[in-house]
């Protein structure tokens, strides 16, 4: 009963706040011509406990569009609205709607986006958010986010600098996938199994559950590129020198972590999260015997594979499970 009571206080204070706030960003910002942008994120991000209406992800994106010069702007208020709140689920809100904007725009926005991160007009952290968290994790998840892209294909895939240079052979693609694009897979993989969720939790707490299922959908996308790379690994393995090899061995040791957390969370979400919209790849587990194995071949001579290539191989290729239902 003084939960239930405290929930509609709070809705209500929290709705003479919005009102407030959107006045306030109408009489200020009417010189600028950009207060439909600020009413816009306050109505998206509002304190009540419906998810973010995409009439108002949309107008966002509209007007945006129609406003040269305004997206920095519209960081700055994005960074203000979640760093001024106090309250978990305006601050969730504000965290899903750049998750949005970064996947419903196209890449001409999402590139100034991310140029409005690394100028600091973008900030993703709320000092009141508690550090074990799930708004701190998720925060912590998008941050790495912002270091990716989704090409023409529709793909994420990492922001590399490659100095506008093509590669001249098979073997330079090979090591870019393995030295550059495998170890920003892992990172953005160890910012997913962060967020793995709690059945404490998600079951109620729906813009959570919402939230994680867009972080669900990337890491699948993310994994098939994980797979690439270690196949890629694994192929040139024998043709490394023995200082690459023991590099190739730490990023195959944190990948065998990696396979056996992300298979576990998956299972766990599985049964948490209803969505039969999701679907997971089988995770193929690479086993700590398969790293040592190759720890044991780091002074084999070059171009001299052992048959554990193969078994390792075979475990690097991902398959696709029919839609949960």
């Amino acid at each position: 009963m003084g939960v239930d009571i405290q929930e509609k206080l709070r809705l209500a204070l929290g709705s003479v706040k919005d009102h407030a706030s959107i006045g306030k960003a109408m009489i200020y910002n009417h010189h600028d011509g950009f207060s439909h942008i600020e009413v816009a994120v306050l109505r998206a991000t509002g304190h009540d406990n419906g998810p973010i209406d995409d009439e108002h992800m949309h107008e966002i994106l509209f007007l945006v569009s129609n406003s040269p010069g305004s997206i920095p702007f519209l960081a700055e208020r994005i960074s203000r609205r979640l760093c001024k709140t106090r309250d978990r689920l305006v601050a969730l809100k504000t965290l899903v709607l750049i998750h949005r904007l970064l996947r419903g725009g196209n890449s001409c926005f999402e590139q100034q986006l991310r140029r409005a991160h690394v100028s600091g007009h973008l900030q993703l952290w709320n000092p009141w958010i508690s550090k074990n968290s799930f708004l701190s994790k998720y925060a912590a998840y998008l941050e790495e986010r912002m270091g990716w892209l989704i090409n023409q294909a529709g793909k994420l895939e990492p922001v590399v600098m490659s100095h506008g240079l093509d590669f001249r052979c098979y073997e330079e693609k090979s090591i870019d996938m393995v030295f550059r694009k495998l170890p920003k897979c892992q990172l953005l993989i160890d910012r997913v199994l962060d967020c793995s969720p709690t059945s404490d939790i998600f079951p109620t707490d729906y813009l959570a559950q919402a939230a994680m299922i867009s972080t669900l959908k990337e890491s699948f996308q993310v994994y098939l590129t994980f797979c690439e790379g270690i196949a890629a690994l694994v192929n040139m393995f024998f043709d490394l020198n023995r200082a690459a090899r023991g590099l190739a061995c730490e990023i195959l040791k944190r990948a065998s972590r990696q396979t056996q957390d992300l298979h576990d969370m998956y299972e766990e979400c599985k049964r948490i999260i209803e969505n039969k919209n999701l679907e997971y790849p089988s995770v193929q587990i690479i086993t700590m015997e398969h790293v040592m194995a190759l720890e044991e071949c780091l002074g084999c001579p070059q171009n001299q594979p052992p048959p554990i290539l193969g078994c390792l191989s075979n475990s690097t290729k991902p398959l696709r499970r029919a839609k949960e239902a």
